[in-house]
């Protein structure tokens, strides 16, 4: 792509240059040579590259050469105080005619045209978007706390790039070049400058909402210290169960002589206060030896039987003591026989 080659008359705030730079190819078109000679007055020659470049130069440079770009209907008044009637509503427009002068023609590299707006021009723009503009934009938006600044900002934006504004169209355009070195564009080009110049107003827009993050508790992992503090606590109880019960597998392959050499029940050997029954509690069943495999019961439970003193234990002057028992009479050896039978 070729570069862009642009007079330092194109830049942002530069004044209009007194010569316009044109440069021309080695065969000038048939067109050019006749645009120039319906233009000039004073008949002038055109048999050379160079006399067509002097002619076109000066023709361009004078104060008079003045290009319409496009004529703009713009409201005079913020869409706030525009009268409700459309009889009267037509009265608050205005026509602002986009006047450029031309600072820039290739015919070698690009094969264009380029165009820079006059002073006036961009004055009544500015002053279209400062007064009209933004403040319909205010009025359209609601309002936050940087909201002026963010105002002040789409302008001076709005400034900066409508003095960088430079409208470029192919060469065939000086085909519209009338005395003076004024001209008007043709073929529907004044739609796309109006469509250019309307991108440069940007509208005003509000921040977005801020997202609020949601803080989430993190799942419980196999490696964190909660599932290991669960998992160990839910082992440790399975294996006291395990422990409390002493769970033996049984095995149909155990012989008769192995469950005679254990026939002590392992619960024998353990306290009741070590016994986790659950619940419920399962009933008593007398254990009984079978070649099956072992057998578990529980120990026999019986209460405790008061100790008598036996005859053999009194001393002799004590036979005949009588001894208190539930509310009886006392006995001696004569009854002796008696309480015998009762145990």
């Amino acid at each position: 792509m070729p570069v862009q080659l642009l007079p330092a008359s194109a830049a942002a705030f530069a004044p209009r240059a007194s010569s316009v730079n044109v440069v021309l190819g080695s065969k000038v078109e048939p067109w050019l040579t006749k645009t120039l000679k319906r233009i000039n007055r004073v008949k002038r020659p055109l048999n050379s590259v160079p006399q067509h470049q002097r002619c076109l130069t000066e023709t361009l440079s004078s104060p008079n050469a003045i290009w319409t770009l496009a004529s703009l209907m713009l409201p005079k008044l913020p869409e706030a105080d525009m009268p409700a009637d459309p009889n009267e509503n037509m009265f608050s427009h205005r026509f602002i005619h986009v006047e450029a002068y031309i600072v820039h023609v290739d015919m070698v590299l690009r094969n264009e045209v380029a165009y820079k707006l006059t002073t006036d021009s961009i004055e009544a723009l500015v002053e279209y978007h400062k007064e009209i503009h933004c403040v319909d934009q205010k009025a359209n938006t609601h309002d936050w706390s940087e909201k002026e600044q963010q105002c002040d900002k789409l302008h001076e934006d709005f400034v900066q790039a409508i003095n960088k504004f430079v409208y470029r169209t192919p060469v065939s355009a000086l085909e519209g070049l009338e005395e003076d070195g004024a001209g008007e564009l043709l073929c529907g080009k004044s739609d796309e400058v109006k469509a250019q110049l309307s991108s440069l107003m940007k509208p005003l827009l509000p921040p977005p909402p801020r997202v609020v993050d949601v803080v989430r508790q993190p799942p419980l992992l196999p490696s964190s210290p909660a599932h290991n503090m669960w998992s160990q606590a839910t082992t440790s109880a399975s294996l006291a169960a395990v422990e409390a019960w002493r769970i033996l597998p049984s095995s149909p392959s155990v012989t008769s002589t192995s469950a005679d050499s254990n026939t002590t029940p392992i619960w024998a050997n353990m306290g009741l206060s070590e016994v986790q029954l659950p619940s419920p509690t399962p009933s008593y069943s007398q254990p009984h030896t079978t070649t099956a495999g072992f057998f578990f019961s529980s120990p026999q439970v019986t209460a405790p039987i008061p100790s008598m003193p036996l005859p053999s234990m009194l001393a002799p002057g004590q036979c005949g003591v009588t001894m208190g028992m539930g509310g009886m009479g006392g006995f001696g050896w004569d009854r002796y026989q008696e309480y015998a039978t009762i145990m």
